[in-house]
């Protein structure tokens, strides 16, 4: 019991279930991460292609297989009439409205995109974003009938 009375002892457990709030936060923190990886990537000159395992059914036996494909990923940054970068946020499908009739952020060059989505995800996770990430998941559920 030595090697115990080191450690600081607590009876906390793991939750069962995260909020619904907090898993559109990682749901939109994992797609930033995505488009961060993918601008390294493109000013790298090199591609970026997370896999993903899908279910397949075989032709010849009917039995389904896991095979692991290339995951494609859409840049959300686009060069705008004025020559500059700019950067809009989708979750889902939907652009989320990041200020009152404002939908993307003007970056301006290619350099200063990755900073922008880490501060981007810091606000995500932060919960900046709550209310946005809300309503288009309303719309995103309104689309499927529910």
């Amino acid at each position: 019991m030595t090697a115990l009375t080191g450690l600081k002892l607590t009876a906390a457990q793991k939750p069962t279930q995260m909020s619904p709030i907090q898993q559109r936060r990682n749901k939109l923190a994992k797609r930033l991460w995505e488009q961060m990886e993918l601008a390294k990537a493109e000013q790298s000159g090199t591609t970026f292609a997370p896999k993903r395992f899908r279910s397949v059914v075989q032709n010849d036996t009917g039995q389904r297989i896991q095979v692991e494909q290339a995951k494609r990923i859409k840049q959300w940054w686009f060069v705008a009439d004025n020559g500059k970068l700019v950067l809009s946020v989708r979750y889902g499908t939907k652009l989320l409205e990041l200020a009152k009739g404002k939908w993307a952020v003007e970056v301006g060059t290619e350099k200063e995109l990755v900073p922008t989505l880490e501060l981007l995800k810091s606000a995500v996770l932060a919960g900046e974003l709550d209310t946005q990430i809300e309503a288009a998941a309303n719309k995103l559920r309104e689309g499927f009938g529910g």
